[in-house]
């Protein structure tokens, strides 16, 4: 890999470190502890529920979905609970695993138990309106509630606001600098603007339970590739909302592109991935045909909507398309 990537990477979990560097001596026997001294001041965060004061050093949060785990492990902050995709009913394997191996399971997204979040006794919920709107009040009743409009397209204005909710907005502003230095990298990398902008790429989801997804610009995904300035194919055009045009796998020759990305959300073979995957319309596809279709982690590159996932997601971007 190239070693100005590995840097950038590096700078990242440095900028992450310093930030949780002087919250050891604080943090023993506190179970999901941010570091701080627990002083009893407050601030006020704008949400899209209106403002919420939260505490100056919030010491037992609560997150309630995928995009705020992410946002927590990045700041340095382990979570006392946090919910669960359904169909992984696991926390993010792209994580370090020794920092998840504590946090109590709460439910699932847009499921979450209410009871077990109480007994945590959290001082800090984080989640969004559109997963939670109608738990709003019964959550603010046990925490402060700090609640994003919406999910996925947003994800860099959602990890601002939680990071101030957190009270690590310094620490958040070294992530996005360095997550900018490692997009500019990983664009030279692979031939600079012009050679980026001339890779046509489809991101390909197969859904357990639901229609295969073709992911448009208005999302987590499409948005990093937008970053690094990667060319899309003619059908994310055609994506509902700009999110995802929807097909059956038996529609799979749609993802034609020079470089398809795709992953499975649930069971490969109840998503369709593995009849999908092999079979005559597969073998046609440009991608394929130029070994350039690449299976990927989909809790990495679809579920965990922060940036630590993109910063994974930017190295093996640079693996598979630099050189």
């Amino acid at each position: 890999m190239n070693r100005r990537i590995t840097a950038s990477a590096l700078a990242l979990a440095c900028a992450v470190a310093l930030a949780a560097c002087g919250d050891d001596a604080d943090s023993e026997g506190s179970s999901g502890s941010s570091g701080s001294d627990g002083s009893g001041g407050t601030r006020t965060v704008e949400t899209a529920m209106g403002p919420v004061e939260v505490p100056e050093n919030p010491q037992r949060v609560v997150v309630l979905d995928t995009a705020e785990l992410d946002t927590a492990i990045t700041l340095g902050i382990v979570p006392v609970g946090a919910v669960q995709a359904d169909a992984t009913q696991e926390f993010l394997d792209y994580l370090p695993q020794d920092q998840l191996a504590d946090i109590e399971n709460v439910g699932n997204i847009a499921a979450p138990n209410l009871e077990a979040i109480n007994e945590l006794d959290p001082d800090l919920i984080i989640g969004s309106k559109v997963r939670d709107e109608q738990r709003y009040d019964e959550l603010s009743a046990i925490a402060p509630t700090v609640f994003s409009e919406t999910v996925g397209a947003p994800w860099k204005e959602n990890f601002l606001m939680h990071a101030e909710a957190l009270g690590r907005s310094e620490e958040a502003e070294q992530v996005v600098a360095a997550y900018e230095e490692h997009v500019a990298e990983v664009t030279e990398a692979i031939g600079g603007p012009e050679a980026a902008a001339e890779i046509e790429v489809s991101m390909l989801r197969f859904i357990d339970g639901g229609n295969t997804r073709l992911y448009g610009r208005e999302n987590y995904i499409g948005g990093i590739l937008e970053d690094v300035g990667l060319g899309r194919p003619a059908i994310v055009d055609d994506a509902t909302d700009g999110f995802a045009v929807e097909i059956s796998p038996e529609q799979v020759d749609q993802a034609d592109a020079d470089v398809i990305y795709y992953s499975s959300y649930g069971d490969p073979d109840a998503s369709g991935e593995e009849a999908a995957v092999g079979g005559p319309l597969w073998e046609d596809l440009t991608a394929v045909q130029e070994n350039r279709a690449f299976p990927v982690n989909d809790q990495l590159w679809f579920l965990g909507i922060g940036y630590t996932a993109a910063e994974q997601i930017l190295d093996e971007i640079a693996e598979t398309l630099a050189g």
